[in-house]
C-alpha cells in the first residue's frame, strides 16, 4: 500500500504503483503511470502522458513530463518514459517528447544531480551520471555509463558516446566518441577514460584494444574517412567495433 500525503494533488486518471511515498504538495498530473516502490518528496510535479518504472528516488521542486520548449508543438499527448532505480535531485526538469514517432527516455540507474534540464526527444541511457546544471538541447543522445561534469550545455541532436566522460563547464557541439575524456569551450577530447574503464572493470586487455582504436582516429593523422577506411581490415574486437559503429553515425562528426 502507497503512501500518500493528504495535500498532493493526483489526478484521477493516474495510476500509482505500490509501496510509493509521495510528499506534501506533489501534484501527479491525467495520465501518468507511476510504478512500484517510488519515492517522491514534497513538492515533485509529474505531468502527463507520462510512465516512470520502479526504485526512483525523485527530490524535492523535480518537474517531469511537462510540454516539450518547442515552438513546433502542437499540443500533441507526447509521452515521457523513466525507468527504474534512478536519482533525479532537486529542480531537475524533463520534457516529453515534441513527435509522437519518439518518445523522451531516461533509462534505468542513472544519477541526475540539481538543476539539470532534459529536453525533448533526449535519449538517456543506463547507469549515466549527469552533474548539477547539465542542460541538454533536443534530440540528445546519451549512450550508457557516461559521466558529464557540472554546468555543461550540450547541442541538440549530439551524441555522447558510452563510458565517455566529458569535464565541467564544456560547450558540446560536435558526438563526443566512446571511452574518451575532454572538456572546454571548444570543447577538446584529450584522451582515454582510462580511470574511469579501469573503475567499471575493464580488462587491461580490453583497454590496449580500445587505445588501439583511439589512435587510429586521434593520433594517426588521418581523417576520420581515412581511419573507417582501415578499421575494415582490422579484426575489431566488441570495444572497437562500437567505437567505430559510432563515429559511422556521427551525423554532427566527432570532437576532435
Amino acid at each position: 500500500m502507497s503512501k500518500i500525503h493528504p495535500t498532493a494533488v493526483i489526478h484521477k486518471s493516474a495510476v500509482i504503483g505500490e509501496n510509493c511515498e509521495i510528499g506534501p504538495y506533489c501534484v501527479i498530473g491525467d495520465n501518468v503511470v507511476l510504478g512500484s516502490d517510488n519515492i517522491l518528496h514534497n513538492n515533485v510535479v509529474l505531468g502527463g502522458p507520462t510512465t516512470i518504472g520502479s526504485g526512483n528516488k525523485i527530490f524535492s521542486y523535480a518537474v517531469l513530463g511537462t510540454d516539450p520548449q518547442d515552438l513546433k508543438y502542437a499540443g500533441e499527448p507526447t509521452h515521457l518514459r523513466i525507468g527504474d532505480n534512478n536519482v533525479i535531485r532537486e529542480f531537475c526538469t524533463i520534457n516529453r517528447s515534441a513527435l509522437m514517432e519518439e518518445d523522451t527516455v531516461v533509462g534505468d540507474g542513472n544519477l541526475l544531480m540539481e538543476y539539470v534540464h532534459i529536453a525533448h526527444n533526449c535519449q538517456i541511457g543506463n547507469h549515466c551520471i549527469i552533474a548539477n546544471v547539465v542542460q541538454l538541447a533536443g534530440h540528445v543522445h546519451i549512450h550508457d555509463f557516461a559521466t558529464i561534469g557540472g554546468v555543461t550545455a550540450v547541442h541538440q541532436f549530439v551524441h555522447i558516446g558510452s563510458y565517455s566522460f566529458v569535464g565541467g563547464a564544456s560547450a558540446i557541439k560536435k558526438d563526443i566518441v566512446p571511452f574518451s575524456r575532454g572538456q572546454g569551450n571548444p570543447y577538446q577530447t584529450v584522451g582515454l577514460n582510462s580511470v574511469g574503464l579501469t573503475r567499471k572493470g575493464f580488462t587491461n586487455e580490453d583497454v590496449s584494444a580500445i587505445k588501439e582504436i583511439y589512435n587510429l582516429f586521434y593520433r594517426r593523422k588521418l581523417n576520420t574517412s581515412q581511419a573507417l577506411a582501415a578499421t575494415e581490415s582490422m579484426d575489431l574486437s566488441k570495444y572497437q567495433q562500437l567505437f567505430v559503429d559510432f563515429v559511422k553515425h556521427a551525423e554532427r562528426g566527432i570532437s576532435t
